[in-house]
């Protein structure tokens, strides 16, 4: 047998003693408490652990609480802003770091905008918490805008790295030809370089709507009275009595989440 014409075996994860095993193990840590919840929240009695019948009572409980009602809106409307200005200042700012030649201190650059990924979120919470409350001390204006500004400065990294990596993979050729072409920068912008990082934009933003749509802590810090949304609504609730009304409301926030990445898989795929 020829030594020179063996070739070596392609060293595969999959083929490895155990991966089986320990794949399907991590699949049901992630998903078992998920499905659980789900189950749960058709449970018709009032204990969140103990099935009693299935029932879809605690839907229309959720339905009906205007408290609830009014918490979601308000989650929507704030999560809805906070995504459309985090990814407008996060694609402005993977342009300028991206198209541009590289320099002493972009790395530092990178970090300052990927700080909010970096510092514990508890940090974040208290520094707007001191800021907006010496704000509010020397103007004296109240409103939901603290807290559209908080989730907007907290959401921006979680939109730029998408962004910035669809960016980082065109292919600069295009926009050179449009140069070349006598195309100025903003029709180029418009015309080749904006239509072919669209999936990212719709990836920053999508991740950002679902980053403050789910976040507590720095809400928690940062809302004045009569701005509940509805994870601080949740956590409230989860103080005082838990019923399968969490449960229900859990499941609807998880299916409006997973119809979002589904859409993003969708528009992306058509774009491609």
């Amino acid at each position: 047998m020829n030594i020179l014409s063996m070739k070596p075996k392609t060293f595969s994860l999959r083929y490895q003693p155990g991966f089986t095993i320990i794949a399907l193990a991590c699949f049901f840590m992630l998903y078992a408490p998920i499905v659980t919840l789900v189950i749960y929240s058709f449970n018709a009695g009032k204990y969140i652990s103990i099935w009693e019948g299935f029932s879809l009572q605690w839907y229309v409980s959720a339905w009906n609480n205007e408290i609830v009602q009014d918490a979601t809106i308000r989650s929507l409307v704030l999560a809805l802003q906070a995504s459309l200005y985090s990814t407008v200042l996060a694609t402005m700012a993977a342009l300028g770091t991206t198209r541009i030649r590289p320099f002493r201190g972009l790395t530092a650059i990178y970090a300052m905008i990927n700080q909010p990924l970096m510092v514990p979120e508890i940090v974040t919470a208290v520094a707007l918490l001191i800021l907006f409350a010496m704000i509010k001390v020397a103007t004296g204006v109240q409103g939901l805008f603290y807290l559209v500004a908080a989730h907007t400065a907290f959401c921006i990294p979680f939109a730029y790295l998408p962004i910035r990596a669809r960016l980082e993979g065109m292919d600069l050729t295009l926009e050179t030809a449009a140069a070349d072409l006598y195309a100025t920068p903003w029709m180029t912008f418009r015309r080749v370089t904006l239509p072919l990082m669209w999936p990212g934009i719709i990836a920053g933003a999508m991740l950002a709507f679902v980053i403050s749509l789910d976040d507590i802590v720095i809400t928690e810090f940062v809302k004045s009275a009569g701005q509940e949304t509805l994870p601080t609504y949740m956590l409230g609730q989860l103080r005082r009595i838990i019923t399968p009304e969490i449960n229900a409301i859990s499941t609807v926030l998880l299916a409006i989440s997973l119809l979002v990445v589904s859409f993003f898989f969708v528009v992306s795929h058509k774009r491609d």
